[in-house]
């Protein structure tokens, strides 16, 4: 679990630095809240479903989605799953039953919902986990998606990074409620609040959640109290609304991934040379990855007129004619390494 936070650190660090040269156009990172990725995914199996937010690529780094993958997915070439056509950090993979992310905030609650209503009825000894931000939670479609399970009774754990921030809107801003457990408890959910940067809280939390969740066959809410350290992504400068003192101060005093090396260090189990090996080994690999889909082609332009229909239907067709006229027309204004 260390290494993959300290990888998933490692990353967001190096990504979020290829996006400021414009190697990338957009990044999300999860400063700050390393142990609500690793942590809760190390207490699921592979068969549950996982619907992210965006916040969430911990995830899928704990269920074996390579920095390669990652670095394809950030770079759009042909080597990337959704073939180029998501913004970055829209991750999926199918391999590890993890939902492709959308923007769409909170549209994955009720997805989750009907997954985690199939797999009951299939009798399936698995279950939807579906993760979303403390402003998620002002969305109709929470609203709707704990009424479904718990109507339902379906074996769905809904968790709540509950950051304190909805980009630049405070959680005083959106709410008068005890933060969010509450709400799963007006629903008929049970529901519980955890200290979010600490592993082993969150682990022993999810872990409980999945066995009431499948062998009671309900529905969890878990709200993990957390802190976004880092801006909401790379398009946002959360300076603007919030001290840096008060940045700083959660990222020296409550780090998780600190937090968490300092109790194996006081166990034995870890040591300055494990972290130099670890944190060099993780940047290697990470630098290599990114150099690696820099290479690689770009999905061809017909890429874009496929994967929803058998057969293209009249009206790609010419969508398709006049975008390569377009591009003869016009090529200066096209990337050149787009292979028509």
């Amino acid at each position: 679990m260390y290494t993959d936070m300290v990888t998933l650190q490692t990353m967001d660090t190096i990504f979020y630095e290829a996006q400021r040269q414009g190697r990338i156009s957009f990044y999300v990172t999860a400063v700050g809240e390393e142990a609500i990725n690793i942590a809760s995914a190390a207490a699921l199996k592979i068969d549950d479903i996982v619907f992210p937010q965006y916040r969430e690529a911990g995830v899928l780094l704990w269920r074996g989605f390579t920095i390669q993958e990652f670095a394809n997915q950030c770079f759009s070439n042909k080597a990337d799953y959704g073939k180029g056509r998501q913004m970055p950090i829209h991750y999926g993979s199918n391999k590890h039953n993890y939902v492709t992310v959308a923007s769409t905030v909170a549209t994955q609650l009720p997805q989750a919902v009907g997954a985690a209503y199939s797999l009951k009825m299939e009798k399936q000894d698995a279950c939807a986990i579906a993760y979303v931000g403390d402003g998620g939670t002002s969305e109709g479609d929470f609203h709707a998606a704990l009424n479904f399970a718990a109507v339902t009774e379906a074996p769905v754990i809904f968790f709540c990074r509950n950051n304190g921030w909805a980009i630049s809107t405070p959680t005083s801003d959106q709410f008068r409620s005890d933060g969010v457990v509450v709400k799963g408890r007006a629903y008929g959910v049970r529901s519980i609040r955890v200290d979010g940067n600490d592993a082993l809280a969150v682990y022993s939390a999810v872990h409980a959640a999945r066995d009431m969740a499948i062998r009671e066959q309900r529905p969890i809410l878990i709200e993990a109290l957390t802190y976004r350290v880092g801006h909401h992504s790379t398009s946002d400068d959360s300076t603007k609304y919030r001290p840096v003192e008060e940045i700083e101060w959660w990222k020296m005093e409550r780090d998780p991934v600190t937090r968490f090396r300092n109790w194996m260090e006081n166990n034995s189990w870890w040591s300055d040379k494990a972290e130099l090996e670890a944190r060099s080994s993780a940047r290697k690999q990470i630098l290599h990855a990114i150099q690696e889909a820099e290479k690689v082609d770009k999905p061809p332009v017909a890429d874009i007129f496929t994967d929803v229909y058998d057969s293209p239907p009249s009206h790609l067709c010419e969508q398709e004619k006049l975008l390569r006229e377009a591009i003869k027309r016009h090529p200066q204004d096209y990337p050149s390494d787009v292979p028509l």
